[in-house]
């Protein structure tokens, strides 16, 4: 498997998004493939495309000039630019800007590994000439084009704990695993949330992490993270719209109708790898050795549905459902004005009922279990 490519779903909406005089932006953590995706892109639909890095000093050169003369001799005859990296570039917003509206017929494609970095730059100058796509650690509907349906149940606990991060699927060892997410974290993880000005404590940003990785599944509370971590409230809710930005972890609100009974107000947050989430807390212990087991469960059904919605185009509200007295539903969708409730369960419950209090609230709702057995539909089906 080393060396082998794995179609990413993003490559056909790439390819319909770029555009003559259109700026496309690929977001995303690091090391997912944004580059690989940007060659095999190249390689398909467009093999005379400029790819630079912005990392290359020579390049901030030119795309940090403001000088269209500049910019029109660095992109010369070629019809298409790529930026990887564009993050590095100073004024990079600006700077695409003059070329989207200046040279005509020129399809632009910059990636960043960061969304608020990139968006700060790129966001007001290009409003009206810019799509975005978000580039996510490996789908379990992009590995079905390498694996049998054996394969993918084979290898379904080998996903739960160490991920689905690409060196990660096509290393052949847990040890090699487990020794590139360490460096992973200790190298990558903090870097773009520690260049920004204010930020300077990664021993704490790692320990909210760890904190959130014992929380999946549960309403954080922002003062008791803060008490507990020796932070005030208000540097707590920072810390984690970064983390967020930075595609760490995302959260979650809960859902509600203002029914008196429910919570709304709190919110749960989930891992984008859980192979992230597991060297957080250096615990790379298979299933059976974990009592975490149902907690890795719901964060891994969380992320790959979010990634099939993501890629699938399907447009849906996602929220979790409880009330006070403690009766909830672990994910809510909501489209067209239809509700979608679904728990998570490691192991199968045959004849599990939605609570009480969902089914009297929202009659028409659907509700289903997903478990080890029944999954696969659910995080693959269109």
């Amino acid at each position: 498997m080393p060396g082998q490519y794995i179609p990413h779903a993003l490559l056909e909406p790439l390819r319909h998004a770029v555009a003559p005089n259109r700026v496309v932006v690929v977001y995303g953590p690091r090391r997912v493939g944004k580059t690989t995706l940007l060659r095999e892109y190249m390689r398909r639909h467009d093999p005379d495309a400029l790819l630079v890095s912005g990392e290359d000093i020579d390049v901030r050169a030119y795309l940090e000039s403001q000088s269209l003369a500049r910019l029109r001799a660095f992109v010369g005859r070629r019809q298409t630019l790529i930026v990887d990296e564009a993050q590095h570039v100073r004024h990079i917003g600006l700077n695409l800007k003059l070329l989207a509206d200046h040279v005509d017929g020129l399809r632009i494609i910059a990636t960043g590994s960061s969304s608020f970095d990139l968006a700060q730059q790129t966001g007001e100058p290009l409003t009206g000439r810019k799509r975005t796509l978000l580039l996510l650690p490996l789908a379990q509907l992009e590995l079905g084009a390498i694996e049998t349906a054996h394969e993918t149940r084979a290898n379904l606990e080998l996903r739960l704990i160490h991920g689905s991060y690409p060196e990660v699927v096509l290393s052949e060892s847990n040890e090699d695993r487990e020794v590139y997410l360490r460096e992973l974290i200790s190298s990558y993880l903090f870097k773009d949330i520690l260049q920004l000005e204010g930020v300077r404590h990664a021993d704490k940003l790692l320990r909210l992490l760890q904190a959130l990785a014992f929380q999946i599944g549960r309403e954080v509370s922002l003062a008791e993270l803060g008490t507990r971590l020796a932070m005030s409230r208000n540097t707590v809710e920072r810390y984690l719209d970064l983390l967020e930005k930075a595609y760490v972890v995302y959260g979650r609100l809960g859902f509600s109708r203002n029914l008196r009974k429910e919570i709304a107000k709190s919110r749960r947050y989930y891992f984008y790898d859980n192979g992230i989430r597991n060297g957080l807390i250096n615990n790379f212990n298979p299933p059976a050795l974990r009592d975490d087991t149902g907690a890795l469960w719901e964060n891994y059904v969380m992320v790959e549905r979010l990634k099939r919605n993501l890629y699938t185009g399907r447009r849906v509200a996602s929220y979790f459902w409880r009330t006070y007295d403690r009766q909830e539903v672990d994910l809510v969708e909501e489209r067209a004005g239809r509700l979608d409730g679904a728990e998570m369960k490691w192991s199968p419950k045959p004849g599990l009922r939605p609570p009480r209090a969902w089914r009297e609230a929202y009659p028409d709702s659907s509700f289903r279990v997903v478990d080890r057995e029944s999954y696969l539909d659910f995080i693959t089906g269109a």
